[in-house]
């Protein structure tokens, strides 16, 4: 009961906002769920203590989020060079106070890509026509996933997918995610995306569900090299922020292409 009620009302808020709330409250959410999810991966990885040189960290990781809203993915090399100028910027202003500048400089450079510049591709889904409905199916993407690799996994697993970065998983817990996340798709898509044919939405929900279980094994690595069981307790019984998301934050780019590129 502590893992699903907490469970159970993040994802009513979620659905709740996607279906009643406007597109710009949806970048609002996201940005604060970039700042929650990047105040975690910086305790993780480098350990920057609170105070002004992880604000300032934050601040430049999540500009990609924040220019999202004018939906001009164009814009996202300029605003990604300030993130990078931004910490080079930070390294040469806290120097004394790193432990090594080359590691804060990655860190920091991946934040920006695998945080900020994923999710803000999904409030760029959000600004498209039928967005909502979209993200709603990227939802059941991941969440089918998760729920159906959890039940697959423990009742017939046998083979180790990626034993040394998540023991837990298996090949057929996989198998059963990437089927169980792409049928709930079809039928969330059926409902809300009558216009689209199954077949094709289908074969888009399998190519997002693979890529969801990349997300989640990303994530998995950068827990296992931090040496952290969970990226947060911000959520109860379910980890932190981007335990939540992990899956979400690699597929909402290739979904977003997906539909700019006509797809489907």
């Amino acid at each position: 009961m502590t893992r699903l009620l907490p469970g159970i009302v993040m994802t009513s808020l979620w659905v709740l906002l996607l279906i009643y709330g406007p597109a710009d409250l949806f970048w609002l959410v996201v940005i604060c769920i970039a700042v929650l999810g990047l105040y975690e991966y910086y305790k993780m990885t480098i350990a920057i203590p609170m105070g002004a040189r992880l604000i300032q960290t934050i601040v430049f990781s999540v500009a990609p989020v924040l220019i999202a809203v004018f939906q001009r993915p164009e814009l996202f090399m300029a605003i990604l060079y300030v993130s990078l100028s931004g910490s080079i910027l930070l390294s040469l202003k806290y120097h004394k106070r790193f432990g090594h500048i080359l590691l804060y400089l990655g860190f920091s450079s991946f934040g920006a890509l695998y945080i900020g510049l994923c999710l803000a591709h999904m409030v760029l889904i959000r600004y498209l026509p039928e967005g909502a409905s979209w993200l709603l199916l990227l939802t059941a993407v991941t969440a089918g996933g998760d729920t159906g690799a959890y039940y697959i996994g423990t009742y017939f697993g046998r083979r180790k997918l990626c034993p040394e970065i998540s023991p837990g998983k298996t090949v057929e817990g996989a198998i059963g995610g990437i089927l169980a996340g792409s049928i709930l798709a079809v039928a969330v898509g059926m409902l809300l995306l009558p216009e689209f044919r199954p077949a094709l939405i289908f074969i888009a929900a399998l190519i997002l569900s693979v890529v969801s279980i990349i997300g989640d094994l990303a994530e998995s690595v950068i827990k296992r090299s931090a040496g952290v069981k969970d990226s947060g307790t911000l959520l109860f019984g379910h980890g932190g922020v981007l335990d939540r998301i992990d899956g979400m934050l690699i597929t909402a780019p290739v979904l977003y292409y997906i539909l700019v590129l006509g797809i489907v």
